[in-house]
């Protein structure tokens, strides 16, 4: 077999694995924005663990709230909080990494070691100071993580554009007196997709995780509502009594950071074409 014919075959499986593991979560966001079986968050005491069967296919929990509806909701908090932390995130890193690179200087020092200093520390543990200090709640939490995870961005932007602010179309520009901001927009930053999309899904994956460990912790999606992590720690007493309780959300949570684990390789891999290719 072929470096070219290697490099297909890994790319479908990686973008078609993580497409059916991602594509399992996000079906259960889109079902639970306009249904659900059961209210997520009506209790029941005589229904209490239930186990999985025809009128609750997934059982239901130590209130009698039915767990599929529950995994249903929980999923469109996780989608939700992902993806607005790392937009946040998104947003830091282009409004500092961005001109760091391209002006440097002082001004690239100190952002850079401003950066260095948040990144020294661990990031859920900045996230837990953050949101303990601030209170627990979904949005904190999505603030929490988007601060925590700008650093990260803000580096990715700034290497990129330190290479590619030397070719030579961006010095012909320059020589041509077009407006700086001009040419990270337009010129710049088009060209940072390709490092930018793969470090986007890893974030996507890495901040699924820290939410759910603050919510594990109490300190994320508050109750009634339901998260992964909320139910996982809420199901840890009843693991031999109601095993259903922790495999169900369980298993959404690992095949929605695998599918954007697979899914974020497959783009590395695609950037690397020109490796394969020879």
């Amino acid at each position: 077999m072929s470096r070219k014919e290697i490099y297909i075959n890994s790319k479908k499986i990686f973008f078609i694995t993580g497409g059916i593991l991602l594509g399992l979560v996000v079906l259960a966001f889109i079902v639970s924005m306009f249904w659900t079986p059961y209210d997520p968050n009506l209790t029941d005491a005589a229904s209490r663990f239930l186990p999985p069967s025809p009128a609750h296919i997934m059982g239901t929990d130590n209130f009698g709230r039915d767990v599929f509806s529950r995994i249903l909701s929980a999923s469109k908090y996780t989608i939700f909080i992902s993806f607005a932390g790392v937009a946040i995130a998104l947003v830091i890193g282009t409004l500092t990494g961005l001109p760091a690179g391209y002006f440097g200087g002082i001004g690239d020092r100190t952002i850079m070691l401003l950066m260095n200093a948040i990144m020294c520390f661990p990031g859920i543990l900045l996230a837990l100071v953050a949101v303990a200090v601030a209170g627990p709640s979904m949005f904190n939490v999505v603030w929490a993580l988007g601060l925590v995870f700008g650093p990260t961005f803000a580096r990715v932007y700034r290497t990129g554009t330190m290479e590619i602010k030397e070719r030579d179309y961006i010095l012909h520009a320059r020589t041509m007196g077009i407006n700086p901001v001009r040419i990270m927009a337009v010129h710049i930053f088009p060209n940072l997709l390709p490092q930018i999309l793969p470090a986007t899904v890893i974030g996507l994956a890495n901040m699924t995780l820290f939410e759910s460990a603050m919510s594990y912790l109490g300190l994320g999606v508050q109750p009634p509502e339901a998260s992964f992590g909320k139910m996982l720690s809420d199901s840890q007493a009843y693991m031999a009594r109601a095993p259903w309780l922790i495999i169900f959300p369980a298993l959404m949570l690992v095949f929605y950071i695998l599918g954007l684990y697979f899914i974020s390789e497959g783009i590395r891999v695609s950037n690397s074409r020109g490796g394969f290719s020879r």
